[in-house]
Order: structure tokens, then C-alpha cells, then sequence
């Protein structure tokens, strides 16, 4: 009786492939190396000019 019991809850599982393409988005690293970029050349115009804050 236990055998059928455990046979009977066993799960089917699918795995089927998206019909729409996977898009992975690389802007996020764009943007950090610009930010990065951006904060070098703060730094070094702030060096040059102390009393600008």
C-alpha cells in the first residue's frame, strides 16, 4: 500500500525553451566605466584647483 501511495505523488516537471529570445542588457557596465571616468577627471580638476569647494 505504501509503494502505491509514494508512486501516485510523484511530480512530472517540464522544461521547455522561451519562445522570445534572452536579452541581456550591458548598459550597466557602460555606465560604471563613464561614472568611473567622470570621478578621475573630478579628482584630478580638484587637485589642480583646491578652492573650487
Amino acid at each position: 500500500m505504501m509503494i502505491l501511495l509514494a508512486g501516485g505523488t510523484a511530480a512530472c516537471v517540464n522544461v521547455t525553451a522561451p519562445d522570445k529570445p534572452i536579452v541581456i542588457n550591458l548598459n550597466i557596465n557602460v555606465t560604471q566605466e563613464v561614472v568611473y571616468r567622470l570621478d578621475s577627471d573630478a579628482k584630478s580638476l580638484i587637485k589642480q584647483n583646491p578652492g573650487i569647494f
